[in-house]
């Protein structure tokens, strides 16, 4: 399938917040300097919606003030494809597993990987926390939906990177003060101060965040979601 490289697309980002309580760190990578999108800059790990997410089983769905936000302002029925996105990408990126142990034994095959690891996924700890379409003029353009995860719900050893794959290179835990030191893109500096602002209240927030880049505009959103029917 040829991919409109013009075409805005729905994407899923994670921002894995440590020892939030003390001195909490976020863990990010480095692109790569050939990237055609945002090369050398830090980011957080993340990436395209894949059209087989939307069919990942997941052993628990998203908060539901989550999942009801992800759907103002949206194309209906995206939420289990962006928090699918959201665990393989991490997965994909970093090595690190959010999920909880069960067998998988018929995964996609882009899942082989993690559901070798012994886990399914679950989003049951991803938090919606901001959202941004990428400004015109781009190579790139995302819809990416940041989630935020605490790193005690990640499954084994924080520092373990040998799974990730090279999409980013020195992976490592920034203290949250010193990350805006970083190079990094405009949006994941105002991502690092909707953190840094609630880093210790771990209730989803009253409303969430959205830069709307356009051809004709940009605005600055909230979202604060329409209750939904019960979801399972």
């Amino acid at each position: 399938m040829t991919i409109d490289k013009t075409a805005i697309r729905d994407a899923a980002t994670v921002i894995v917040l440590r020892d939030r309580f003390a001195t909490p760190s976020v863990l990010m990578g480095q692109r790569g300097r050939a990237a055609a999108f945002m090369p050398n800059k830090f980011v957080f790990p993340g990436g395209a919606v894949d059209a087989s997410d939307a069919h990942i089983p997941l052993l628990a769905p998203l908060p539901a003030p989550c999942f009801d936000r992800l759907d103002s302002d949206a194309t209906p029925g995206l939420q289990q494809a962006l928090a699918a996105a959201a665990i393989r990408e991490l997965w994909e990126e970093t090595g690190l597993v959010l999920g909880q142990r069960a067998d998988w034994p018929d995964p996609p095959a882009d899942w082989a990987s993690y559901a070798a690891t012994g886990h399914r996924p679950d989003a049951g700890a991803l938090q919606f926390v901001f959202r941004a379409i990428t400004p015109p003029g781009q190579p790139r353009r995302f819809d990416a939906r940041f989630f935020l995860l605490d790193a005690d719900q990640i499954q084994g050893d924080l520092d373990d990177f040998s799974a990730a794959s090279d999409e980013l290179s020195h992976l490592q835990w920034i203290p949250l003060q010193d990350a805006r030191r970083f190079d990094l893109p405009f949006i994941t500096e105002i991502a690092l101060a909707e953190i840094g602002a609630r880093v210790t209240d771990t209730a989803a927030p009253p409303n969430v965040p959205f830069f709307k880049n356009s051809d004709e505009e940009n605005l600055f959103l909230r979202l604060h979601g329409t209750p939904q029917t019960p979801h399972d």
